[in-house]
Formats: structure tokens, sequence, C-alpha cells
């Protein structure tokens, strides 16, 4: 299939995980690419975030399936570096069909999570990012008369708090719930405001993802080892999921097939909002 032949797709967080495999499946059906990331080390955060190597090797992987790739080093934290970003997605491409909303960071571990440096860190990230993104596109996608689709990333914890411990209530743990809670009221706002000009603004709700983000050290021995029972569980009971499975949701959302869905939260969770 070729869905989005001809469209062009702008990826925030583009340089691996959930983002890059969602740049990689519109690329394989047709669509030319835009992949915004830092590509820099926050300091709230401990994990590894990506790099600029990351940033090439998804250009690579987007350029060997033949399509055209614009590879950006922005912060989305900082407004006039997203307006700079989508003023270089115009100009390099003339048009941008897809946005996905998807750059996000998840300070939960290490001593630097119980720093207020990481919650002004998630927040201006997870939501003030999303927030820009949508903002500097909006007048822009209307202009252009258009069909056009908007998807965010959010998480099941839109929906539900997780914390188990006292460490947990740490600033950039609950600036990661606050902030993926507030990308639905953006969505839901922006959803009622661009529909009738056929832009459509949506959220995808993934549970646990195969990525650096959750499948790392730290994650592992300083919330996932102490976890009780249950936590985090599904109906399917499954652990992790790939990211293609996630990516699959996306594309479906951003697609022809999904023309009169928007405003909608689609968990991808295997259940996890059951519980």
């Amino acid at each position: 299939m070729n869905r989005f032949e001809g469209k062009v797709a702008f990826v925030t967080g583009g340089a691996r995980g959930q983002g890059r495999s969602h740049a990689l499946r519109l690329a394989r059906e047709g669509a030319d690419v835009v992949a915004v990331d830092i590509v820099d080390q926050l300091a709230s955060v401990q994990y590894r975030m990506a790099t600029p190597a990351d940033l090439a090797e998804t250009e690579q992987a987007v350029r060997d399936l033949g399509r055209r790739f614009l590879g950006i080093t922005a912060d989305v934290r900082d407004q006039a570096q997203v307006d700079a970003a989508v003023e270089q997605a115009y100009a390099e491409f003339g048009r941008v069909d897809v946005v996905l909303a998807n750059a996000g960071i998840l300070p939960s571990t290490g001593p630097q999570a119980q720093e207020m440096s990481a919650w002004h860190d998630t927040i201006a990230t997870n939501l003030s990012g999303v927030y820009y993104t949508l903002k500097a596109f909006a007048p822009r996608l209307i202009e252009a008369g258009v069909p056009a689709a908007v998807c965010i990333t959010g998480s099941t914890s839109s929906f539900r708090g997780v914390a188990y411990k006292p460490e947990m209530l740490s600033p950039g743990h609950m600036a990661y719930g606050a902030a993926k809670h507030g990308v639905l009221a953006l969505m839901k706002n922006f959803a009622m405001v661009l529909g009738k000009y056929r832009i459509r603004v949506n959220t995808v709700i993934p549970a646990g993802v195969d990525t650096p983000m959750t499948n790392n050290e730290y994650f592992r021995a300083e919330l996932a080892s102490d976890a009780p029972g249950g936590w985090m569980a599904n109906v399917m009971e499954h652990g992790l999921v790939d990211a293609g499975d996630i990516s699959d949701a996306v594309l479906w959302l951003c697609s022809d097939q999904a023309a009169f869905v928007t405003g909608t939260a689609l968990p991808v969770d295997m259940g996890t909002l059951l519980i």
C-alpha cells in the first residue's frame, strides 16, 4: 500500500524510538519525512538520549526506501526553534500533510528526577513542545486548504497514575503524568477548531513500548524491580510492545481510512486501561 504517496510527514522526536518507527513506516507508504530531534542529552534525564548519529541512521533508512528526508536539530522546548523547523520544512517541501507531535522524555530515575529542573524540562518537552508544534502548523494547514492529520503521542499515563512509592512523586515523574494528561486537552481543542477545515487531530495512547525511554537499566532498577504485583499489568498479559505496533495505529489515524476520526484518544495498551 502507498497510503501516503506524495505526502510529507513532520515528526518530532524522530531520531529513534517511536519517532523513527513512525517515520520509516510513513516512508514505506510513500511519504517524504521531516524528522526533528534535539539529539542532545538533558541533565534531568538519566538514560541516554538520542544523538546526531541516531538521526543520521534514521535519515539513511528513509533514503534507502527511496524517499526524501530532512533532518532538523531543534529543541521543542523553544518555540522559536519549533517555528524555525516548521519554516524549514515548508521551504524544503512546500507542504506538510501529517504532523506527529511525538517528542518526549521520561526523567523518572536517578537523583536528577528529584530536582525541579526535571519538572520544567518535562513540561516544556512533553506539553509545551506539543503546543508549539500544533500552534505553528495550524494556520499553515488551514491555509493549504487540503485534508491533513495530526497525531499526538500520549500514554496510559494520560488517564491514570502509576506512582506506587513516595520517591515516584518526584518532579520528573509527576511532570510526565501531568504533561500526558495535558496533551489530551490540546488534542480536543485543536480537533474542535480544525475539523471544519478537514484537519483531524488525534492522540495515540501506548502502554509500555520497547524503546530506550523504558527499556534501560535505570528504569528496571528503580521502578520495575520493586513494583507491586500487577503494576502496569494488562489484560493480554504481555510485556513491552514494539514501536512498530504503535506505528500501525498512528498510520491508520493519519490515513484516509480514518477520514472521519478526530478528537480521539486511541489506546494501544493491551487492555491496560481496563484494569
